[in-house]
């Protein structure tokens, strides 16, 4: 499954922190490398194409005005873009606040991180120095943009500022951490915000996504909706997008006849010992001072293994003048040291340690010769190396031990998962692989070779270029629905055409902003103005039609000649302004869902029963943030054979969760309104579950809408109350 960009005016913009190439400067002369890595293999068959572009920093800073433009123009043959940064633009940006915040904190670290305030402001400057490359790119809104990593988490929201209906999709690569976590740095608002100017988050992992929406939630108080966020009239999804690698590249290399010799010459060297192979590169989330213990206990406990197996660790390097990393690699050295010293002999060292990088093709050497591939990631986005293993393995035999911490640990099942902290779980997985039937390990390994070779780089691409474009096509019919400028003045044309006009309006979240305490909704003076206005006209008919009590609604407008309905329809003062209940309406089964409410209520706090005639209440709008929604799943399957029972009907409104009669509903009682009325003209709107009764009831030719931008029978939407009260306005001014 290859990428294809089928619009012919659309172009692709990827951006990273870096660029697909390294520069190089040997005998003052100019190098341009390919990089190797996974990204640029599976963005390759994007950036190469027509007039797409990758923008990125090349890793290189130019020593003259004219060196940099010869750089431009060489890389501009290449389709990519630089990004120069200084040395404070990178001491501040990606050195300060990308590896010793983000990096540390998103990998559980909080220890580590550094919080200051200058390297905040340098990775906020370079953002902005990203999205002004970008700019320069001949940017047409027709384009997509795709944005990558940590480093860029503020990119999102700045192309978004500019261009206001682009694609935009953004990916991480490593992990997101819980709230309780996240929530510790300082700019944490404004990094969330910075992502949802995309349109598509995508995450390695499950729980990734999850902890991002709950940041969402908790942190910026954001309506969620499965797994969508609702940023004003547009909707954000967030989704789990495994990265693969190029599962044929690996296929190939290992069966190439080359590889397979330099495999044997490996095997040789080290007298056909069973070769426990470990790749990382230097870093504290690699675990790779606690699979050195394992291995120690290993050898330990397991005496018979020495002399018959050897560890090959290669770490490549990586800021290692950093004290943290430094202090690490000293670490590694002298655990490496004592163990070969003290169980090493003449003949046999039990670790091949090398600190260093090698070419892809020693790679698939080592990849082909070792029998077990150990990965103890205490912390991993998705972690590639065991993917390049299995991809490495279909005419070899190998088995994968692998940290049930790092992100492949979710698709790739049938690798000996194991805790990463744990040095007994480390020590039993490598003793169950060097031990295991050479039946098993086939099962297991394709088992896993079928997962790596189907969810490849290629098909990580495609499906994520086809969900952005899914989803852009669903803003844009969202957006169709917007009551924009010609939506209002249709509305408002249709309004002063008619004769005979019923307009039935919703209260709280409607005429009235959403309170946490319900009793503090009360009509401003504002208000009362706009709804005698309206009902001035004497060709308007104004109904307040909520689901509040009979009670609070005459209170607030009684003596005015507007007809109202309380509790969803079970009582009204229409047509004479005489309350009325519904007739043989049922009340038995209070009590059995009264107690399980009360017992809700008991247990979460902040959360409330209210009572009405025909109607139980269980509010949770004071509840904290993710308790009180989680208790009002619980309550709700709790309240679901009672449902049943009595043929009741369960709302989930807007934090709270109502209990009625199932013959009540908004729609219901408007619809005998209207055909006693008989008007020529009908406007309703509402903001929660109960008004979509009132959109599906009403007549074909009804103007109904949505206050929200969530999915609805109404045939239009406006983003806010304030919205829907100013359009209340325009109607109320409308002669």
């Amino acid at each position: 499954m290859q990428y294809q960009n089928i619009m012919y005016n659309k172009k692709t913009i990827i951006v990273s922190n870096r660029l697909p190439i390294r520069i190089e400067k040997n005998n003052n002369e100019l190098q341009f490398i390919p990089s190797e890595g996974g990204l640029a293999t599976g963005l390759g068959s994007i950036y190469q194409q027509g007039n797409n572009i990758w923008v990125g920093w090349p890793g290189y800073n130019p020593e003259s005005p004219e060196e940099e433009e010869f750089i431009r123009q060489e890389l501009q043959r290449l389709n990519l873009a630089p990004v120069f940064l200084t040395e404070d633009e990178i001491q501040g940006y990606y050195e300060g606040f990308s590896n010793e915040v983000l990096w540390p904190v998103f990998h559980y670290r909080l220890s580590y991180a550094v919080y200051d305030t200058d390297n905040w402001n340098t990775y906020a400057q370079v953002n902005k120095k990203f999205a002004d490359a970008i700019k320069r790119q001949d940017i047409q809104e027709t384009d997509e943009v795709w944005i990558h990593d940590y480093q860029l988490m503020l990119l999102p929201q700045l192309v978004r500022a500019e261009y206001e209906n682009i694609s935009i999709g953004y990916f991480q690569h490593i992990p997101f951490p819980p709230n309780e976590l996240f929530r510790s740095i300082p700019w944490r608002d404004e990094l969330i915000q910075g992502l949802l100017g995309a349109d598509l988050i995508a995450f390695h992992t499950f729980n990734d996504a999850q902890h991002f929406l709950d940041a969402c939630m908790h942190l910026l108080g954001l309506p969620l909706h499965n797994n969508a966020v609702q940023i004003e009239d547009r909707t954000v999804f967030v989704e789990v997008y495994p990265m693969g690698i190029d599962f044929n590249k690996f296929s190939k290399l290992a069966a190439s006849a080359e590889i397979k010799e330099r495999a044997n010459e490996i095997k040789d060297f080290y007298q056909n010992r069973k070769i426990i192979l470990c790749i990382d590169r230097l870093d504290y989330s690699k675990g790779i001072i606690e699979r050195l213990q394992a291995y120690e206990s290993l050898l330990i406990e397991r005496p018979e293994l020495r002399e018959n197996i050897m560890l090959y660790m290669l770490v490549v390097p990586s800021r290692d003048s950093v004290p943290q990393y430094k202090a690490l690699r000293d670490e590694i050295d002298r655990t490496v040291g004592h163990i070969n010293s003290v169980y090493g002999v003449n003949e046999w060292i039990p670790i091949a340690y090398f600190y260093n990088s090698f070419e892809l093709e020693e790679l698939s050497a080592l990849y082909v010769a070792s029998d077990v591939c150990l990965v103890t990631s205490i912390r991993d986005g998705m972690n590639l190396v065991c993917k390049e293993y299995i991809a490495s393995k279909e005419q070899t035999s190998g088995v994968l031990v692998l940290s049930e911490l790092a992100g492949a640990s979710k698709e790739l099942i049938d690798a000996i998962l194991v805790n990463p902290n744990s040095i007994d779980q480390i020590r039993e997985g490598l003793s169950q692989a060097l031990f295991m039937n050479e039946i098993e390990k086939r099962q297991r390994m394709d088992e896993n070779i079928a997962v790596v070779k189907k969810f490849n780089v290629n098909h990580w691409v495609s499906i994520f270029f086809n969900r952005l474009r899914e989803i852009k096509k669903l803003q844009q019919e969202e957006k169709a629905r917007k009551v924009k400028i010609e939506v209002k003045q249709f509305i408002l044309h249709q309004y002063s055409s008619a004769t005979k006009r019923l307009l039935f309006l919703d209260y709280d979240g409607t005429l009235m902003h959403f309170h946490r305490d319900a009793d503090a909704a009360i009509p401003n003076k504002e208000l009362y103005v706009t709804l005698d206005e309206l009902q001035s006209n004497p060709s308007t008919q104004v109904v307040i039609i909520s689901g509040r009590p009979q009670s609070t609604l005459q209170k607030w407008f009684g003596g005015r000649e507007i007809f109202l309905v309380a509790e969803h329809g079970a009582c009204s003062n229409y047509p004479d302004y005489q309350w009325r209940y519904k007739d043989g309406l049922s009340t038995a089964w209070k009590d059995p869902v009264r107690e399980i409410m009360s017992k809700f209520a008991d247990r979460t706090a902040g959360s409330f029963v209210e009572e009405k005639s025909y109607a139980l209440a269980w509010h949770y709008r004071k509840a904290q943030i993710g308790l009180g929604k989680l208790k009002a799943q619980e309550l709700v399957v709790n309240l679901q054979h009672l449902i049943s029972q009595h043929n009741l009907q369960l709302l989930l409104g807007n934090k709270v969760i109502e209990v009625k009669n199932s013959e009540l509903n908004k729609g219901k009682a408007a619809l005998e309104i209207v055909a006693d009325y008989k008007p020529d003209f009908i406007f309703a709107i509402g903001d929660d579950a109960t008004d979509e009764d009132m959109f599906i009831e009403l007549p074909d030719n009804s103007i109904t809408i949505k206050v929200g931008n969530d999915k609805s029978r109404a045939n239009y939407y406006v983003e806010s109350q304030k919205e829907a009260l100013h359009l209340v306005e325009s109607l109320a001014k409308t002669k």
